[in-house]
């Protein structure tokens, strides 16, 4: 169960940049990504998603919607550059393991 989470906790951040193309608030980009197999609990992706715009990757402005503020994130210049550079760093990897995992088995 450790290198599974271990795993998981290295490919968090591609997974968030992934979804953020489109402005997206917390509750919605949790949902989006749990339909799409990578389901991330609150006090994992609330705290990842301060941590990105903190480091000047992401843009955020608030909205009201159905009478609630919500806060929506999506990226921003560096966050497109960052993305665009871990998606190609990801296709690579991705190609060297299944090239290993196949010699393997």
């Amino acid at each position: 169960m450790t290198g599974k989470l271990e795993l998981r906790r290295g490919v968090l951040v591609l997974a968030v940049l992934s979804q953020l193309g489109e402005p997206q608030y917390g509750y919605s980009l949790r949902r989006a990504l749990d339909d799409l197999g990578m389901p991330i609990e609150e006090g994992t992706l609330y705290p990842l998603i301060r941590r990105l715009e903190s480091q000047g990757l992401l843009a955020s402005d608030w909205r009201i919607e159905d009478a609630r503020p919500r806060r929506y994130y999506r990226l921003n210049a560096a966050g497109k550059a960052l993305y665009a550079e871990l998606k190609g760093n990801w296709k690579q990897l991705g190609a060297v393991m299944d090239r290993l995992l196949q010699e393997e088995g």
